[in-house]
This record gives structure tokens, C-alpha cells and sequence, in this order.
């Protein structure tokens, strides 16, 4: 992610603008992170994608209970041997 103070923000809007279309831009104030400009089409994403963020305590027994019961896809056994 590209960074830059402020007041470079300010001098070149346009490049920056242009820039966050494709990635973040974060931007400093007096050496510390102060905004992160996004574009529109990011932003929309994380906030329809911030209500689906549930603690995993509160998950309903019918949630549980099919994640206690589903299986490891047969290509991906293999990441068991991290568990142990």
C-alpha cells in the first residue's frame, strides 16, 4: 500500500485519486497513519461485507452442529498434519 504525508496528498489529489482506484492509499499525518483513502467500489464491499462478521460463541447450534459435522475435502487432508 502506497503511503504518503499529507501534505503530498494534497499536492498531487489527482495521483493519489487515481492510484486508490487500484489499491489503498494510506496517508500520514506528522509520521503516523492517519486515513486510508479506497476507492467507492472497495469501500461498498467491506461495509456489505462487515454485518456477516459474527463471533463464532454466538453462532446458532444449528451452525455448530454442521461445523462439527462436515468432512475435509479428500485434495486438502493433508492440512490435518498441522493440527497435530
Amino acid at each position: 500500500m502506497p503511503t504518503v504525508t499529507a501534505l503530498e496528498f494534497q499536492r498531487r489529489f489527482g495521483r493519489f485519486q487515481h492510484e486508490a482506484r487500484s489499491e489503498p492509499v494510506e496517508i500520514t499525518r506528522h509520521g503516523h497513519r492517519e486515513f486510508v483513502l479506497i476507492s467507492a467500489e472497495q469501500y461498498d464491499w467491506l461495509r456489505a461485507s462487515a454485518p456477516r462478521r459474527h463471533r463464532t460463541q454466538d453462532a446458532a447450534d444449528v451452525v455448530v452442529d454442521a461445523v462439527e459435522r462436515a468432512e475435509m475435502d479428500v485434495e486438502r487432508k493433508s492440512l490435518d498434519d498441522l493440527l497435530t
